[in-house]
């Protein structure tokens, strides 16, 4: 079943315009209070014990839902997670981590905006997580993973990268360096790591270029006459390039390090958006993606210990 935490009235009057529902399978779960996008994640967290965000989390806390699904204020949702389900032992930080369309696929790159100064065990951790979650969700073995920096020469970056470097050549992942942040586009590395400041900083300075360049095709193809008429012959070549970046296609960031499954959804994700982020939830449940972590951390621990 699924469980559809809010205001129970306002859910059954959305529900009555989609007769087609199974409602045997929908559990609605009440909330009396809602947390703003814009309300600081430290009051959301004291204040709002109620709110349809915390009820959900609870709900994986307890073991009546397998994930929590939120397209809510990110910063609170992190708090909240982390303070309800706690971090799996030995993980000093979750981190947030999604797929971005690549030139043959997609990277997934973390962390995305949780952690905005890291240390290298950090770093070092978020590669370990990186790296289970592609093998549970994308079937890949060894997926090779890279540390964002800038440049990919060794002597090149500040001591945390550096240190972090050193540490993932002798790690249990497949390091294959320091890569650009070009890179994440390439489609040469499977994951790619950084802390939250740079990797929010990349994914919003892509979003934005994404955004410039399909308001200048929009622009150019509304110019003139033949503008209209070359964009009429384009469309086919269009219309499958918009399926290649997609934005809902890409959409559910993943919260690793946490006991639980916790998604974050972009809060302007159109219905298939949602349900790709929605997809992302039950493929981590499928593959136990925390269980995976739990056990590669449990084992690197124990290295550690008798090194």
């Amino acid at each position: 079943g699924v469980f559809l935490v809010g205001d129970e009235s306002a859910i059954e009057q959305q529900l009555k315009a989609h007769p087609n529902a199974d409602r045997e399978r929908i559990i609605i779960e009440h909330a009396e209070q809602v947390v703003a996008m814009d309300e600081s994640p430290a009051l959301a967290l004291r204040n709002k014990k109620q709110s349809s965000m915390r009820i959900a989390i609870n709900l994986v806390k307890a073991g009546r839902a397998g994930a929590a699904v939120s397209a809510g204020n990110t910063g609170a949702l992190m708090a909240t997670a982390k303070f309800v389900l706690k971090t799996l032992p030995g993980i000093e930080r979750p981190a947030i981590c999604t797929a971005l369309p690549n030139e043959t696929g997609h990277t997934h790159v973390l962390d995305l905006g949780a952690n905005v100064e890291c240390d290298a065990e950090h770093l070092f951790q978020f590669a370990v997580m990186g790296s289970i979650l592609v093998e549970a969700t994308d079937g890949n073995p060894n997926p090779k993973v890279g540390l964002l920096n800038v440049g990919a020469e060794a002597i090149k970056g500040n001591d945390t990268v550096k240190s972090a470097a050193a540490m993932l050549e002798h790690g249990p992942v497949n390091f294959v360096g320091f890569v650009e942040g070009d890179d994440i586009y390439k489609g040469g590395v499977d994951v790619i790591v950084c802390d939250g400041f740079v990797g929010n900083v990349a994914l919003k300075s892509s979003e934005g270029v994404a955004k410039m360049i399909s308001h200048f095709l929009r622009e150019e193809f509304r110019a003139g006459v033949f503008s209209r008429f070359a964009a009429l012959m384009a469309m086919p070549v269009l219309n499958r390039l918009k399926k290649r970046v997609d934005p809902s296609v890409y959409n559910g960031a993943s919260l690793l390090g946490l006991s639980g499954i916790v998604v974050k959804s972009h809060g302007g994700a159109d219905v298939n958006g949602f349900s790709h982020a929605l997809d992302v939830a039950l493929t981590e449940i499928e593959q136990d993606v925390p269980s995976r972590i739990d056990q590669q951390v449990v084992k690197l621990l124990e290295e550690r210990q008798h090194s």
